[in-house]
């Protein structure tokens, strides 16, 4: 942790003397008296410092003597809580919130023998649609600004999700059997290229290709995405080595090369990919990795849920890969916000490796912001508090019990603050929450139409009563051997 140094003050006092031409230069948003955590280069944190947003953008960062210079139609006062970047969760399944607390008999196999025969009979357009916005609205409240996410019905998580106003990586999946919004495997191939023509200059959603995984995707086919991602310069999101014997599970692959292996093989790993998981990778599978320059999504309170394993994230971190933090679905660690996630992050890899002087909590803050943007190679727009990047700022308070003392701010965030600490949610320069009120929905009718959904009055797919559709779906499922095993 370093605080401003006596060297960046003089730089910002030197900058002050170059721009009074700038004095009362109009801004849109002011955010004042915050200690500024800037998840830059130098992780600069600044006392009492003041960030100034023109738009959708930072356009000056630094001291109370910005306050000279810029005046703006609205001013907030951070009351000394923590201003920090947005948070970043890099996978997720958000519309299975409308799912979430259900499959918990302890189903071993619950992808294959829950997860999909529930989707396959209960989702619809308009669930997704609704789910989408209870998930982005939890996210919002948060201080989740931007997710990155593997599903269904693209469209209508992106109408969604700009209702909210968040910012999201939506990769419409591929798999290779019928699914709610392709009735021919694979037939996700068409629905994304839609998708993208229609999203594809967006400010706030960027679309992707989502192959599922290696085992559930063809090799063609992944060939395919890879060919189509490159011509039309969009991310591919996909789950790898979440399982130990995916290798095994793939099609084709006669010399059991692992999953990342395979990747490489066939031609398609590379800086447009967006690895989820990669649990079960060897020193070789991670030099790849590091080669093709693909982003990780290090998914560790959900995989520790979920007995998939423990990531070699700090493996990857020595070596400066690409990598962020995420929760994976609602059903798989039931949470979407990172807050929890902090510390399963640190600790994990703690337990891990028999060594509590690793992922220090500076280094967690890290994942979750700087190095989200990272792995979603989008660091050049998001992720930390400097001139020229987006405004996506959040606002945590340190008033409350729980927050008290704040001597180190990276520690209150990881080990001390949950999502109730959030009091301002900024995305793309617009106030999304502030003081803990959404502004840019009414939280009551969200609330109402998810209570339909789970009264079983709407949303289902094939007619409403989820409840009691899994209930006797988990009687089934629960005699199916773990695929893992």
């Amino acid at each position: 942790m370093k605080k401003l140094t006596l060297s960046l003050l003089a730089l910002s006092l030197l900058s002050a003397c170059s721009q009074t031409s700038q004095l009362n230069h109009n801004a849109s948003l002011i955010i004042k008296n915050g200690q500024l955590l800037t998840m830059n280069g130098n992780k600069d944190i600044i006392e009492q410092g003041v960030v100034v947003v023109k738009d959708d953008q930072i356009i000056a960062i630094g001291t109370e003597a910005l306050l000279k210079q810029y005046s703006a139609s609205k001013v907030i006062d951070a009351e000394d809580g923590i201003v920090m970047p947005g948070m970043i969760n890099t996978h997720n399944h958000l519309p299975m919130i409308a799912f979430r607390g259900l499959g918990e008999e302890g189903i071993a196999n619950r992808l294959f023998a829950y997860f999909f025969p529930l989707e396959k009979e209960k989702l619809s357009r308009d669930l997704i649609y609704q789910a989408t916005r209870l998930g982005t609205l939890d996210l919002a409240q948060s201080g989740v600004t931007t997710y990155a996410d593997i599903y269904y019905h693209m469209d209508e998580m992106a109408k969604a999700t700009k209702e909210i106003g968040l910012r999201a990586v939506l990769g419409e999946t591929v798999i290779k059997f019928p699914v709610v919004d392709a009735k021919e495997p694979h037939g996700g191939i068409e629905y994304a290229k839609q998708f993208i023509s229609e999203y594809k200059n967006d400010p706030l959603i960027t679309p992707a290709f989502a192959p599922h995984a290696v085992y559930t995707v063809a090799e063609d086919k992944l060939q395919e995405i890879n060919t189509l991602s490159k011509q039309l310069d969009v991310p591919v999101l996909i789950h790898v080595s979440e399982f130990g014997n995916e290798a095994e599970r793939i099609q084709d692959n006669t010399d059991k090369l692992s999953p990342v292996a395979w990747l490489n093989k066939i031609g398609v790993l590379n800086d447009r990919m967006v690895l989820a998981h990669s649990i079960h990778l060897t020193k070789e599978d991670i030099a790849l990795v590091k080669q093709s320059g693909a982003g990780i999504a290090y998914n560790p309170m959900a995989n520790a849920k979920g007995a998939t394993g423990i990531a070699p994230a700090w493996e990857m971190y020595q070596q400066d890969i690409p990598m962020g933090l995420g929760t994976d679905g609602p059903m798989s660690s039931n949470q979407v916000d990172l807050w929890r996630t902090l510390s399963y992050a640190a600790n994990m890899q703690r337990l891990k490796h028999d060594d509590r002087t690793i992922m220090i909590p500076e280094q967690v803050i890290e994942l979750a912001t700087i190095g989200g943007a990272k792995a979603l190679h989008m660091d050049d727009e998001i992720g930390s508090l400097e001139t020229g990047k987006k405004a996506d700022i959040i606002i945590v308070e340190t008033d409350s019990a729980n927050m008290r003392p704040n001597y180190n701010p990276y520690a209150t965030l990881v080990y001390q603050a949950n999502p109730s600490n959030v009091d301002t949610t900024i995305v793309n320069g617009k106030v999304v929450m502030e003081n803990r009120q959404m502004k840019t929905v009414n939280v009551k009718s969200i609330n109402q139409e998810i209570d339909k959904i789970e009264s079983g009055g709407g949303g289902g797919g094939g007619g409403g009563d989820i409840q009691g559709f899994a209930k006797e779906l988990a009687k089934d499922a629960i005699k199916s051997p773990s695929l893992m095993k």
